[in-house]
């Protein structure tokens, strides 16, 4: 790839050096071509860079504008900054060596005066990530629209109230899918940024749900009239930018798509900082998903619990990336869905190199988190455990209940008959213990 270097302190890709190492430029414990239960460690992940973080970034927050100054962000014209971004995201990947890049469409190309113009920027820069990606061997493993801000959708976009806007929602999502199919996207992702309500004094709710089902079969419509491949996932998020979001959660989301007809052509992505803002662990929102076979892909990030906002902070915790971990070994894997870091860094940590660190930490965190699944999912004291817990459940009465052989009379004789039940313990305690004797 021949272009200026954007990142000079970094001038090799990122090593795996092992856990010995004192290089902060170096994998401790992700070694793409470790096998871990028959696939390797980049099989497993998948991981991928998040273009609107990463390279849109600019330190800005609730309180500030930005602080930091990007080489990549300067230049004479809207589409001359958008092309350089474009390949300091490559460069960045390279260096790095992560294997696919996440983008909405107003990331790589800026939005022009008419909605014309914007398509016109946005296949200009994408005939160049065509270019860029076959050059690297960066794919992308998603695209999506940005229907969320632009002051037309204040009220929102498949739920506005104008049926012009909703309109306008689908053209540019039509646009955002052609060009994700040119790309090779494996996925196309949904998520519902102003898809909710502040009030419900101006909120017909039922009409919402209704159109916003609309707005998602009109896409099915679309991804089977072009020939679209990639797996569709929507992003649950339960509050933030709206006070209430429809997407609240993935158990909200399946029950959504059933209600509507929709739940063959969607998967779930899970972020970990959406689901401590919807009150659940990072865990329990990837084991819902999971249970119905509708794990897609993940937004690997961390939010912090004494703040009540998405700080979308790079992961650290051990803890939560292990049993993370353990729900996606079990579901068995995330399929054409990968780890998209969605997460920023910090407003002080302003140096480009700092970006290096950030991915750096939260790849060894989750190839951490993979080791102490493995190792976890593989103790037989663990398996028979929880395999006795519900062994009432593969034979005598438990067998019969499932197989619809006990109704209620029949229970009820066989509770007069079997009497009292007996408590036994669920040993949370002792598991705890054996959970952390594997980190």
């Amino acid at each position: 790839m021949t272009t200026q270097a954007f990142f000079p302190k970094v001038q090799s890709p990122i090593r795996f050096e092992g856990p010995k190492s004192k290089n902060p430029l170096a994998f401790k414990y992700y070694d793409a071509r470790k096998k871990v239960r028959g696939k390797t460690m980049a099989e497993h992940f998948r991981f991928a860079c998040a273009f609107w973080h990463t390279m849109k970034g600019n330190g800005a927050d609730m309180f500030g504008p930005g602080a930091w100054t990007r080489e990549w962000a300067a230049g004479a014209s809207p589409m001359e900054i958008a092309e350089k971004t474009l390949r300091a995201n490559f460069e960045f990947c390279v260096k790095m060596g992560i294997p696919f890049y996440c983008f909405h469409d107003r990331d790589i190309a800026p939005e022009g005066a008419t909605f014309a113009e914007s398509c016109k920027n946005l296949d200009a820069i994408v005939k160049l990530a065509k270019k860029l990606q076959k050059e690297t061997g960066i794919k992308l493993l998603w695209g999506t629209a940005n229907l969320f801000s632009n002051p037309r959708y204040t009220h929102g976009a498949g739920t506005n109230p104008d049926a012009h806007v909703f309109a306008y929602a689908v053209a540019q999502v039509k646009h955002a899918m052609d060009a994700t199919k040119t790309l090779g996207g494996e996925n196309y992702v949904f998520w519902g940024g102003r898809e909710g309500y502040e009030t419900l004094l101006n909120t017909n709710y039922s009409r919402e749900q209704e159109t916003f089902a609309r707005f998602l079969q009109t896409a099915v419509d679309y991804k089977k009239k072009i020939g679209f491949k990639g797996q569709f996932l929507i992003e649950p998020k339960p509050k933030e930018p709206s006070k209430h979001q429809y997407d609240f959660d993935s158990a909200t989301v399946l029950g959504f798509l059933r209600a509507h007809g929709l739940y063959e052509h969607f998967k779930i992505n899970v972020e970990a900082n959406h689901a401590t803002l919807a009150g659940h662990t990072f865990e329990h929102e990837l084991t819902v998903a999971a249970a119905e076979g509708k794990l897609g892909s993940i937004d690997a990030n961390t939010g912090d619990l004494m703040l009540g906002w998405d700080t979308d902070q790079f992961p650290t915790n051990l803890y939560s990336a292990a049993s993370a971990m353990m729900v996606v070994l079990e579901s068995g894997g995330l399929g054409t869905g990968g780890f998209n870091f969605d997460s920023k860094c910090r407003r002080g940590s302003m140096d480009s190199l700092d970006l290096f660190y950030a991915h750096i930490g939260g790849m060894d965190t989750f190839a951490r988190g993979l080791l102490v699944a493995d190792r976890m999912l593989s103790n037989k004291a663990y398996d028979k455990f929880v395999t006795n817990r519900y062994a009432s459940w593969t034979n005598g009465v438990g067998s019969a209940i499932l197989k619809g052989k006990m109704d209620a009379v029949a229970l009820e004789k066989w509770v007069l008959k079997n009497g009292e039940p007996k408590l036994t313990s669920g040993r949370q305690e002792m598991l705890e213990i054996l959970f952390n004797d594997s980190l």
